[in-house]
């Protein structure tokens, strides 16, 4: 079984930044790949960004230049650095594991994550 638990949301004024951290504590995550989710109000779920074991990154086009996610595999956990924060940002923020070391594009992942976490809230004001 897989745990991941999200933290580092809160609320922010536009320009601003936040970290959003994820612990995992998955079985073999050597070999999983590894993505941030947001769905805000009145939204789908939407890919953020996603990181291959060898650190192959993928960003959606909304957070190109913005956003950054990386891993520290030592401490197996999960970062977005959000800078620049716009108030369409404003999402509730689920990290996810997927079994398999490559990673879908970021536009396709229904059904293809084994585990979620519960998500951190991130609120953006004007």
């Amino acid at each position: 079984q897989g745990r991941l638990v999200e933290s580092g949301g809160g609320s922010v004024q536009a320009g601003g930044s936040l970290r959003l951290s994820c612990v995992i504590s998955v079985y073999t995550y050597s070999s999983y790949c590894m993505g941030w989710f947001r769905q805000g109000p009145g939204k789908e779920r939407e890919g953020v960004a996603t990181i291959e074991k060898d650190g192959v990154t993928n960003y959606a086009d909304s957070v190109k230049g913005r956003f950054t996610i990386s891993q520290d595999n030592a401490a197996n956990t999960l970062y977005l650095q959000m800078n620049s924060l716009r108030p369409e940002d404003t999402a509730m923020y689920y990290c996810a594991a997927k079994s398999g070391r490559n990673c879908p594009p970021i536009t396709i992942w229904r059904g293809l994550y084994n585990y979620w976490g519960q998500g951190t809230q991130v609120t953006v004001s004007s």
